[in-house]
């Protein structure tokens, strides 16, 4: 069985999550929280961050798009038409375009600011970077994700899915980090319909039913969460 090291709001290891339910694949998860510095955690990832991947003792997988590309490698071409890394190059080149700008740039513009400062802040000690959150942050992060809903506006008005006419990494990439920002309620769907209209396709997929289903210990998800009609 598939092993996966990951934390419920931890939007790479969302992502993977993703990307293991389009491949129909249901992975044993083990919540691991990345400030701990686990000796044994550390063994497998130097780097010590989530998400990581085992599929075997010999085979250690770290990072999402690490993952990702590892599982279109030596799956692809199971999933024919719906593979989700398209054949051509170019078309490859907008798919990891995509990825990176919401796995990289949305994460730092909004993603680990909200988690960061309304969720890890809360549940760990002082020492290790708990505390009241910084609200400067919170409302820099809250502008910043409007600018990302325009583009994801702009990208789904002209095409089926973000980077082209089917289902891709790119998808799934901006689903898990929006994923994180609407379980905190921060997504301000109301001005943007035609992203959330790409959004309630993805999140009605079979592969988003596991992420719909987290929840944190003491901390509710936002009304709208696990609403596939929102």
């Amino acid at each position: 069985m598939i092993t996966l090291y990951h934390h419920p709001l931890c939007a790479h290891s969302r992502f993977v999550r993703l990307l293991l339910g389009e491949y129909g694949i249901e992975p044993r998860l083990i919540e691991e929280d990345s400030f701990e510095r686990r000796r044994d955690f550390l063994i497998l990832d130097p780097a010590g961050q989530t998400p990581v991947l085992i599929e075997h003792p010999s085979v250690v997988v770290p990072g999402a798009a690490t993952i990702a590309e590892y599982f279109d490698e030596t799956r692809g071409v199971s999933l024919g038409k719906h593979r989700l890394l398209p054949e051509d190059p170019l078309s490859r080149v907008e798919v990891r375009r995509l990825s990176d700008w919401f796995g990289q740039k949305f994460f730092r513009e909004v993603t680990d600011w909200l988690v960061t400062e309304k969720v890890y802040k809360r549940f760990r000690p002082r020492e290790r970077g708990g505390g009241a959150p910084d609200m400067d942050l919170v409302r820099a992060a809250r502008a910043n994700i409007r600018t990302h809903l325009r583009y994801i506006e702009y990208l789904a008005g002209g095409r089926k899915w973000l980077a082209g006419e089917r289902l891709s990494h790119a998808d799934l990439a901006a689903a898990a980090q929006l994923s994180c920002v609407d379980f905190l309620g921060d997504v301000p769907w109301e001005d943007y319909e035609t992203a959330k209209l790409w959004y309630s396709k993805v999140k009605s997929r079979p592969a988003f039913r596991s992420l719909l289903a987290d929840r944190l210990p003491g901390m509710s998800p936002a009304p709208v969460y696990a609403d596939l009609d929102f």
